[in-house]
Parts: C-alpha cells; sequence; structure tokens
C-alpha cells in the first residue's frame, strides 16, 4: 500500500528543510551527512529545498554502514571527519526503525566534538531499541514488526510503500 506519494515526499522534505533552518537559523554552516544511498537521497532532497530557502552555506557528505550488521566492515565518512568538528552535523536517513542504523552512523563522530548532531529521517516506524531521538520526521508511523516499510526512489519518482 502506497503511503506516501512523489509530491507527499516532497511537501514533507520542505516542512524538514524549514524545521531545519528555524532550529539553526543563528548557524553559518550545515552538514547534511545521507547514510548510504536512500539516506543521501533524502539528503539531497532537503539540500534542494534548503537552497530554495534563506540557508547558511551548505555540506553534503556520505557515511557508509552495513544496516543488517553494522561491526563487520569499517563504518565509512566521505569526508575527513576532523572537518566536522565544531559544525552543526544533521544526519539522514530514509527510515528509522530500531535506530541502530543511525546509531552506529554516529560511531565515527564519536572521535571529535561537533557542536550539534541531530538526526532527520522521512519515516519513523517508533520502535526504538537503541537510545536514537530523531529530531526531524517526515512520517512517524506506529506499525507491527512483521511490516515493512519500502521507500523507492528512483530518478524522478520517489514513493514509500507499506508491505
Amino acid at each position: 500500500m502506497k503511503i506516501l506519494s512523489d509530491k507527499k515526499i516532497r511537501q514533507k522534505a520542505k516542512r524538514l528543510a524549514i524545521e531545519i533552518l528555524e532550529h539553526n537559523y543563528e548557524e553559518k554552516e550545515i552538514i547534511l551527512i545521507g547514510i548510504n544511498n536512500r539516506g543521501m537521497q533524502v539528503a539531497l532532497l532537503l539540500l534542494e529545498e534548503l537552497k530554495q530557502l534563506k540557508s547558511p552555506e551548505l555540506i553534503l557528505t556520505r557515511i557508509r554502514l552495513s544496516p543488517a550488521a553494522p561491526l563487520e566492515s569499517e563504518i565509512q565518512l566521505e569526508m575527513p571527519v576532523e572537518e566536522l568538528s565544531g559544525k552543526v552535523l544533521i544526519v539522514v536517513d530514509d527510515v528509522a526503525n530500531t535506530g541502530r542504523t543511525l546509531f552506529y552512523a554516529c560511531k565515527p563522530l564519536m572521535s571529535i566534538l561537533p557542536k550539534k548532531v541531530e538526526m532527520a529521517v522521512l519515516v519513523d516506524r517508533m520502535h526504538k531499541s537503541f537510545p536514537i531521538k530523531v529530531d526531524y520526521v517526515g512520517l512517524s508511523l506506529a506499525t507491527t514488526l512483521k511490516e515493512d516499510i519500502d521507500v523507492q526512489m528512483n530518478e524522478g519518482e520517489f514513493a514509500v510503500y507499506l508491505n
């Protein structure tokens, strides 16, 4: 069942961008950190919306990790972690379920002292098993553990399905 159409996703991205700016209106720079491919696509949507608003300087980077086995391979940040020190960081993903992926995405950030770390997701399922608070949520869903959220982010057309 489709729960978010392309139009709704873009509306939510715009609202998230506004919220991000409201909470960071005095900042000169915001760094968006997309997790893997879909988190990066959501971060790109946010970047588009933030650029249309009066936003500070924006930097986009990606963090790569295995959501199913975050300890089996090294967590990779595409920019030197030292460049994130003292900055406002917004870690972005498509779906937050247990919070494990967001939790482990923060691991490289533990070696520096950022000004602030916030989380943004398109869909929050509210089944947290890890100490993660999502600051910016496009859609909160109370789902069963057996249900699955499928985020489709094909070129030009985005959709979210509940299976």
